[in-house]
Formats: structure tokens, sequence, C-alpha cells
């Protein structure tokens, strides 16, 4: 089996790309050329970069795109190409749109441009981010309404209809994983729960003081990339595609994450004062840790999300405890620990 991955260079694609190693697929990525050369620093730590095959392009280059297809012939495509980052997503709208959306547009085009629509199986990532604040009671599922409020969600819900309709329209073989969040020691440093992680490890070698955050009382459902990634493969050996909520069906808070990472390096937090003056201090020596800084909330702040997994459950086997939380913590505490050792 030969597999085409783009935005293999990132957190999903690395883990991805080792997975279907482990299964002896061909595997092929897209990466862009920088001055600095190839960003395979990630993908680096889980594969031998020999084994993978490597095309220098752009996902809004809608030429090169249909070139490499025809050259690779791929059975299984993973387009997880994006401008990934919520938050950059407001400084940078345009490249969100043409990376997500127009990057979408020019896989499903070119497949179908180059008669690949019974050959080759297509995977698109699809994101929490997708529903926005229609956040109530119960947990988000594949029938819940969208109502994006980023840039980041808005191109993304642009690429899950798109999908759709060229699953609907011309018969591929195309699913929408809406991943919620996803972590792992590969996550970027950008992303609070890197950006926590780093900062915890940081603190405990006596290199930085404190730890900034925006707003604690946004709620994610964060599961391991290690497991979301089995699925994007799973979605594509079914026998049609179709739309999966892929997500542990719990939820913690930005301020329960921090605690629990502060906890894997033997901190003990407690928290002083109301609003942007509230600190988390450690009980046993009395030093604030964590402050707030307002300019890390989101211009149109995404409140709360859990997703409701149990469609990925019955269909693909999706078994959404693998890795628990607090393990997941502790992986990525240690690593950054060890970064520092």
């Amino acid at each position: 089996m030969r597999a085409f991955i783009t935005g293999i260079t990132g957190q999903d694609g690395a883990y991805l790309a080792q997975y279907l190693l482990s299964l002896n697929y061909e595997v092929h990525g897209l990466v862009r050329y920088t001055s600095q050369g190839l960003n395979t620093k990630k993908l680096a730590t889980l594969v031998n970069l020999d084994e993978v095959t490597f095309h220098i392009g752009d996902i809004t280059d809608s030429l090169r795109i249909q070139k490499l297809l025809n050259d690779i012939q791929p059975d299984e495509i993973y387009n997880l190409a994006a401008l990934s980052h919520v938050h950059i997503s407001f400084d940078n709208p345009k490249l969100a749109l043409d990376t997500i959306a127009l990057g979408t547009l020019n896989i499903v085009e070119s497949a179908r441009n180059l008669g690949l629509v019974n050959r080759t199986k297509i995977f698109q990532a699809s994101t929490s981010e997708l529903f926005g604040n229609s956040y109530d009671a119960a947990a988000l599922d594949e029938t819940s309404p969208m109502n994006p409020v980023s840039p980041y969600g808005t191109a993304k819900l642009y690429a899950y209809h798109l999908a759709k309709n060229y699953r609907q329209a011309y018969g591929f073989h195309i699913s929408n994983g809406i991943c919620f969040n996803h972590e792992s020691p590969l996550r970027g440093e950008t992303f609070v729960t890197r950006k926590i992680t780093k900062a915890v490890a940081a603190i405990k070698k006596g290199q930085q003081d404190c730890l900034f955050l925006g707003n604690l009382e946004a709620r994610r459902d964060w599961g391991h990339a290690k497991d979301f990634v089995r699925m994007m493969h799973k979605m594509l050996q079914q026998k049609q595609g179709d739309d999966y909520v892929i997500a542990t069906g719990k939820s913690y808070s930005i301020r329960e994450f921090a605690v629990k990472a502060f906890a894997v390096a033997g901190f003990d937090i407690i928290w002083q004062g109301d609003a942007e003056d509230e600190v988390g201090i450690d009980q046993s020596t009395g030093k604030i840790l964590i402050k707030i800084d307002p300019s890390y909330k989101r211009p149109n702040e995404l409140h709360a999300l859990v997703g409701n997994p149990q469609k990925a459950i019955d269909q693909l086997g999706w078994n959404p405890h693998s890795i628990t939380i607090d393990n997941l913590i502790r992986e990525m505490v240690e690593y950054d620990l060890n970064l520092l050792t």
C-alpha cells in the first residue's frame, strides 16, 4: 500500500508515518523547503527518515499537487497540512484559508482530474473547532450544529463540507475525522498544552520563574495523537467514506491541565486572587508559578468542547481511554524535563 501524507512533518504526520511504516506501507510526504532546509525534526524522533520519500511542494500549489498525485498514484491520501494554530489564524486569516480551504480543494480536485476516484481513499483532517460555542449539556457528535468562532474553524468548515460534496457528487471514498484536541511530546510549542509542560520543566530546572496563561476556564477534550492517527487509518479501511468524531468524551480546563502538569514535577498548586489577578502558588514554597496574561485570550473565545465518540467506538473500534489524561501529561512533562538535562 502506498500513502501520501500532507503535513507529514507535524505532530500527527509524524505519528501517522510511524504507524503506517509499521504496517509496511510505502510512505510519501509533502514538505515545504525553507531556508533552513527540510523541517523533519519531529518526524526524525519517530522514524528513520530514509524510509520516507519526501516531495518538495506546497499544499496551495494546485499544479504541483496534481503532478505529485499523478506520479505517486497513492492508495491513500492523508490531508493533514494546515495552519493549525487557532490563535495565529486571527493574525493571518488568509494563510489559514489558503492552506486549509484551498489546500483541500487542490487535493480533491486533483484526484478527480486524474481519475483516482476508484483507486485512492482520502482522509480529511477536520476539527472540533467546527462546533464553536454550540456546546451544551450533551457531548458533541456528528449531528451537532457547527458554528466556528475563528478563521481556522471557518476554513476547516469549508474543507469539511467540500469533502462531503466530493463523496456525494463523485463517489470518492473520503472521510472527515472530526478530531478533538490531541497532544503528545511532539505538540508544537505555541499550543497551550506544550507551553505548559515546557514551562513546568523549565521552572523545575530553575530556568524560568513563572508560567503565563490566558483563560484558565476554557475546557477541552484531550487525547493522545498516537491513538488518533490509528483512527485516521481505520477510517480508510471501511467500505465507504464517512464522518467520525474522535474524542475521549471527557473534558478538562486549562487550570486542571496546568495543576496536573506541575504535580508531575513535584509542585502542589493552590490559587489566590480573582479574575486577572488570580495566581497559582506552590504550596510548599509560597512562590507564584502561574499568572494571568490577558493578551493570550482569543478575540472570540471558544469556551468548552467535549466530544461524543460513540459512532467511532461502534464502527471503528475506537478506545477513547487507551492513554489517560494523567499519563499523557506525565509523558509530555517528562519529555520536556529530559530535553533540559
